[in-house]
């Protein structure tokens, strides 16, 4: 559905994309990742020609022409109209040529809007808006979608929200470039994820696949009393990447064989008088991941 080959931009002298290569297939929801100002945005603006490329090579539906849907991150509603005028708005704009009213009717159910389809949008939430705006990237039944930071600032429920219609949207087959740096919400929805570091794709697949390839399980635990005597012996455990975070006073230990390294942790905890609050073993995770391609300081 989409093939970027060694795309490049720069804004005066500064890189932004370095040689950007990424693939999304068809049905794919595809998680697209990266710190803030890493260059999501702008390749989401050049796919939909909003932003000229300097050089490279960007590819749509195999070379034929396809219709895009794009939700920037912070869309702009006109207030004065309501949901319903908004939406058929946009579609005398985009030329639909379906029954239009059906079609309004259809994208409110989607996007959870029917009850307030006829108020004047400038009273809406954050997340009624931002649901607004996903309705007019769908009105068209765009081939590929471009959702931009969908869910930032929202509350928890409204979140929820988007990512049920996201949801909802995969299971009617449609195909999803997501930017987001919420990675929970990557997890829930989509299939497939490109990590962005440094101006290009430093990692592609299947979260499943690279979770594998650069993933460990991991121990948690937290201590009564800690002091540093007992941080510094619980971190020289051997065979373990040891991490100890400040905010909530645990350690993580990342290990291939999570039984030996639990097991070590015992005796050192044994031997030292120490008492365990919490331990747990767990899977890595997608934060895991992310953390290892781009950096502790992502």
């Amino acid at each position: 559905m989409v093939s970027i080959r060694n795309l490049q931009k720069k804004y005066g002298a500064f890189p932004v994309l370095r040689g950007l290569n990424m693939e999304v297939h068809k049905g794919d929801i595809y998680g697209f990742l990266g710190r803030n100002g890493c260059g999501k945005s702008t390749t989401m603006n050049i796919i939909t020609n909003i932003i000229p490329k300097d050089s490279g090579d960007v590819i749509l539906g195999e070379g034929k022409p396809i219709t895009v849907g794009y939700l920037p991150e912070s869309p702009m509603i006109y207030g004065y109209m309501t949901a319903r005028e908004y939406l058929e708005y946009i579609a005398y704009c985009c030329k639909y040529s379906g029954d239009i009213k059906t079609r309004v009717n259809e994208v409110l159910d989607i996007v959870g809007l029917t009850q307030a389809a006829d108020r004047r949008s400038k009273g809406y939430s954050r997340g009624m808006t931002q649901r607004l705006g996903m309705g007019a990237a769908i009105l068209g039944n765009p081939e590929l979608l471009l959702f931009d930071e969908p869910t930032s600032a929202l509350d928890p429920q409204g979140r929820s929200e988007v990512i049920e219609i996201i949801t909802r949207l995969k299971e009617m087959g449609a195909t999803i470039i997501l930017s987001t740096h919420i990675l929970p919400d990557v997890e829930r929805v989509a299939n497939r994820i490109g990590i962005m570091n440094n101006g290009t794709l430093a990692e592609e697949g299947y979260i499943g696949d690279l979770l594998k390839k650069h993933g460990s399980d991991r121990v948690t635990l937290s201590l009564r009393g800690l002091d540093d005597e007992k941080k510094l012996k619980l971190l020289a455990v051997d065979f373990a990447r040891a991490e100890f975070n400040n905010d909530n006073n645990k350690f993580m230990f990342y290990s291939e064989d999570t039984e030996d390294c639990a097991a070590k942790l015992v005796r050192v905890m044994a031997d030292n008088s120490m008492i365990p609050e919490s331990f747990s073993i767990g899977s890595a995770s997608l934060e895991d991941l992310f953390r290892k391609v781009v950096g502790e300081n992502a």
